[in-house]
């Protein structure tokens, strides 16, 4: 009978994999999650378009959250590669696609008006529901802290999402990303308003932090754009793209090694 059932699991085994018996029975220790980032969206659309983009185009997410209700929709399983992230870059890793869990939140983003944009807010239960699910996400995949990004930080020269309404801080609040201690930054402001770095500097910092950053010293549109981001993120009162001692300030800080 074992002999017979030992016999049976070698036939079922060979049967998935092309007719070679594959031994299972030993497991290395050296292996992790292939999952490095968490990336951040928004659709831009309603449910239905954001299900039907998703599941019938040409992009795709692991997971979608709904905004009435917040509902969590897993789209391509976390094994496979999903396409959301596109042309990107963090930490002098590129094209994320292979790397991360893509998650987006239904949520129309912005409307241009006559003199500045009109961005939607996210529902608190779709909040609720993230946090939730990233909570679920790092601990099966064994993130540290900080590996929750947006779209527009990986990509900052073509993509804004999840837009400056996105409440990074909760985020923080609930122990997935580092926040600026506001203290620190208060005290690196007043001495950067004494005298301001230059613009290399800005770069420097900004390709430290994670940012794919020009480093020619120039403020050109690009470093503009990679500045932005960041102020999108922790500043989103003003993100304008102009170095300032506050955005000085919150670089300062968040570079500093615990």
């Amino acid at each position: 009978m074992r002999f017979a059932l030992l016999a049976l699991t070698a036939l079922l085994l060979a049967a998935c994999t092309g007719g070679q018996v594959i031994d299972d029975s030993f497991s290395s220790r050296s292996q992790s999650s292939r999952v490095q980032y968490i990336v951040v969206h928004y659709t831009s659309t309603d449910l239905a378009h954001s299900l039907a983009l998703l599941t019938q185009g040409e992009v795709s997410s692991h997971y979608l959250i709904g905004d009435s209700p917040a509902t969590v929709y897993r789209l391509v399983d976390e094994s496979r590669r999903a396409w959301h992230a596109g042309d990107s870059a963090w930490q002098g890793r590129t094209w994320l696609n292979a790397s991360t869990i893509g998650i987006e939140l239904v949520n129309q983003g912005y409307e241009q008006g006559p003199h500045a944009a009109a961005w939607q807010p996210y529902s608190e239960a779709q909040i609720e529901a993230l946090i939730t699910l990233l909570k679920d996400l790092v601990k099966r995949h064994e993130l540290p802290i900080d590996s929750i990004i947006g779209h527009s930080d990986i990509a900052p020269q073509r993509k804004v999402d999840p837009g400056p309404l996105f409440p990074w801080q909760r985020l923080a609040e609930a122990g997935l990303i580092r926040w600026p201690d506001s203290a620190a930054v208060a005290r690196e402001q007043a001495r950067f308003a004494v005298a301001l770095p230059d613009v290399r500097w800005f770069q420097q910092q900004l390709q430290q932090l994670g940012y794919s950053t020009p480093q020619s010293g120039e403020l050109d549109k690009a470093t503009r754009n990679v500045l932005a981001a960041l102020q999108m993120k922790y500043r989103p009162a003003r993100y304008d793209g102009e170095p300032d001692a506050q955005s000085a300030a919150i670089l300062q800080v968040l570079n500093q090694k615990p």
